[in-house]
């Protein structure tokens, strides 16, 4: 997400709207069941956004940001809604701690500290496409990535790490790289504000196909690596973080490689039951645009 790397996705995807190519263009490089006709997606993400509340199955602790399952009687200020972390999902995780796997990253909700560096950075044991800060992980994402790519691999699917940690001074170059060459607004397309990047936190990285094809491209949806990412990555603790259709929700377009850890009960527990996004998901407001 907003990561040093050329012609970055969601800067295409804005050409191709503002342009007037529309999503039909996008959905050509999209996988065809991954690719709902624009009212059916658009409903839906209408749908996500309009349930983003507070569900009576989960109470988030004000202090502490922390989503812990609650009795179902109804409080005043609920509504009804089955988004909420299942009851059957332990343990419960703090939403606003970097240090957390169910931490919430996004235009609205900025890493706190800012300048924040996870304490146990590896890398892991897996195919590179990268070097140096951009091939480390947390300790606990690299341990699910390592089970992972090595479950791709004996099912003859070639993934990459294509970039991983991003430290907040390199987002600072990233970002202000983008907004010098393209102005501010676009550059809030393509990447994100420094403090704002799950990639700063340790647990999300970008994945390619160790060929080149399609990376950080809309078509990449299409290939072997993000076919199989899509369809199995609950099963090692992984969401697809920004899915088709859902940008209204979680302010980026589609990014078929962008993997965020959040551990095997809750990524099985979304799958399951169909929820797209960690912001319906744990009844946070939708942040399609920074405040």
């Amino acid at each position: 997400m907003g990561g040093p790397r050329q012609l970055p996705s969601r800067r295409a995807f804005a050409s191709l709207i503002t342009a007037g190519a529309g999503m039909a263009a996008v959905a050509a490089c999209t996988p065809e069941k991954a690719a709902p006709s624009p009212a059916a997606a658009n409903a839906a993400s209408g749908a996500a956004t309009a349930s983003a509340v507070p569900s009576t199955a989960v109470a988030s602790n004000p202090a502490t940001g922390t989503a812990t399952a609650a009795p179902s009687a109804a409080s005043p200020t609920a509504t009804a809604s089955s988004s909420a972390p299942s009851s059957a999902v332990a343990p419960q995780h703090s939403l606003t701690d970097p240090t957390s796997p169910w931490v919430v990253v996004n235009k609205h909700r900025p890493l706190s500290p800012q300048d924040f560096v996870p304490a146990d950075l590896v890398q892991p044991n897996v195919r590179l496409a990268v070097s140096g800060e951009a091939s480390l992980l947390n300790s606990t994402t690299a341990a699910a990535a390592e089970k992972m790519f090595g479950a791709a691999a004996t099912e003859g699917i070639v993934m990459t790490l294509a970039s991983g940690y991003r430290s907040y001074s390199t987002q600072v170059a990233t970002y202000g790289g983008y907004v010098a060459g393209t102005g501010q607004a676009a550059a809030d397309r393509a990447s994100a504000r420094p403090g704002h990047s799950e990639h700063q936190t340790g647990w999300s990285f970008d994945i390619a196909d160790g060929g080149g094809a399609c990376s950080f491209q809309p078509c990449f949806a299409e290939q072997p690596a993000a076919v199989w990412a899509k369809a199995n990555a609950h099963r090692f603790g992984f969401v697809v973080r920004y899915p088709w259709m859902f940008h209204d929700t979680t302010g980026y377009f589609y990014e078929s490689w962008h993997l965020r850890y959040i551990g095997v009960e809750a990524a099985t527990d979304m799958a399951t039951r169909g929820i797209p996004t960690l912001e319906e998901y744990f009844g946070l407001e939708a942040a399609p645009d920074y405040l």
